[in-house]
C-alpha cells in the first residue's frame, strides 16, 4: 500500500525536501509526492525544478508566510472534499524556521489527519558533524534582525546550559557573531557550520571572539545560509575568577599576548582557560 493512502482519511503529509543535494530526499518522500493529490509549496518555482528533477507532474498551491493563514482554508476546504496534500517548503523540513506551523496548526484543530514525512533538517545536519559532544541543545532559528533586539534575545539565552543553534542569512552574518561574542562571551566556542550539503559546503570552530576576523578574511565565506552553534554556558562554579587568578592573569598580559598570557595563567591556577579567556578580554577593553 502506497504511503500515500495508508490511511483511510484524507492527509497532510508535511514532506522535508534537500537542503541542498537533490539526492537526500527519501524514498518516501518521493512516493508521497507522487500519490498526493495536490502540493502546498513555499515557492511554486522552487518546488517546480525539485517535481521536475524527479519527473513528477502536481497541481502546486502556493503557501509561504505572507498568505500562510488564508491558504491554510483552502487546504482544509480540499481536505475535507477528501483530497491528500502534500506540504513542503523550500529546504528542509516545513515550520522549523519556515513557513508550515500555522498550516499544521489549523488543520489539527479541524481534526484533519496529519502525517511527518521526515528528511534533511539543516539544524539536525549541522549537529552531527560539529563534533559537539554537550548533551542537549536549544534551537533558537533566525535571530531577530534589528541588533538591539537580537542582543536582548541574547542576553535572554546568555545563562542556557545547553548548546545553543542558530540560523543566520548572509547579510547578517557578520554583526550577528560580533552581538554573540558581546553578550554570550568572546571565549565561547562556535561552529559556523555554511551551505551544508552544497558544492562550498564549510565548517569551522573558533572562539567567537575570533569569529568576526575569519568571516572578513574571505568574502566568500560570508555567503550562503549559516548554521551557527555555540557552546553552552559554563556551570556556575566555574564563572568567577578569583582575585589571585585575576592579579597572575595581569601580569601575564602586561608581556605576553592575550592566548598565551591566558594559557600560562590557566595552567599556574587550575582556572578555566575559557573563563581566564573573557576576563582577560575585559582587561583589554
Amino acid at each position: 500500500m502506497s504511503s500515500a493512502n495508508q490511511h483511510s482519511l484524507p492527509t497532510l503529509y508535511v514532506v522535508a525536501t534537500p537542503i541542498g543535494n537533490l539526492q537526500d530526499i527519501s524514498l518516501r518522500a518521493l512516493e508521497v509526492l507522487k500519490t498526493v493529490d495536490a502540493i502546498a509549496a513555499e515557492d511554486t518555482r522552487h518546488t517546480s525544478h525539485l517535481l521536475s528533477h524527479f519527473a513528477i507532474q502536481k497541481k502546486l498551491i502556493a503557501v509561504h508566510e505572507h498568505n500562510e493563514q488564508q491558504s491554510a482554508q483552502i487546504l482544509l476546504g480540499r481536505l475535507q472534499a477528501g483530497e491528500s496534500i502534500a506540504l513542503v517548503t523550500d529546504a528542509g523540513t516545513p515550520g522549523i524556521s519556515d513557513p508550515g506551523a500555522i498550516v499544521v496548526d489549523v488543520l489539527r484543530e479541524a481534526g484533519v489527519n496529519v502525517v511527518p514525512v521526515p528528511g534533511a533538517s539543516a539544524v539536525i545536519a549541522a549537529l552531527s558533524a560539529s563534533g559537539i559532544t554537550a548533551n542537549g541543545f536549544l534551537f533558537y532559528g533566525f535571530l531577530p534582525a534589528s541588533g538591539s533586539q537580537r542582543r536582548k534575545a541574547l542576553e535572554n539565552l546568555k545563562a542556557y546550559h545547553s548548546t545553543l543553534v542558530f540560523y543566520e542569512a548572509p547579510h547578517r552574518i557578520i554583526e550577528c557573531v560580533e552581538d554573540l561574542s558581546k553578550v554570550l562571551g568572546g571565549y565561547r566556542r562556535i561552529t559556523i557550520a555554511r551551505e551544508l550539503t552544497k558544492t562550498f559546503e564549510t565548517f569551522h570552530r573558533c572562539n567567537l571572539a575570533d569569529a568576526q576576523s575569519w568571516l572578513e578574511a574571505d568574502a566568500n565565506q560570508q555567503r550562503g545560509e549559516f548554521v551557527l552553534l555555540v557552546e553552552a554556558a559554563p556551570p556556575v562554579e566555574e564563572a568567577a575568577v578569583n582575585e589571585e587568578a585575576e592579579r597572575i592573569l595581569r601580569l601575564l598580559l602586561e608581556d605576553l599576548p592575550l592566548k598565551q598570557a591566558v594559557k600560562l595563567a590557566a595552567e599556574i591556577t587550575a582556572v578555566k582557560k575559557n573563563m581566564l579567556y573573557e576576563f582577560a578580554l575585559k582587561i583589554k577593553e
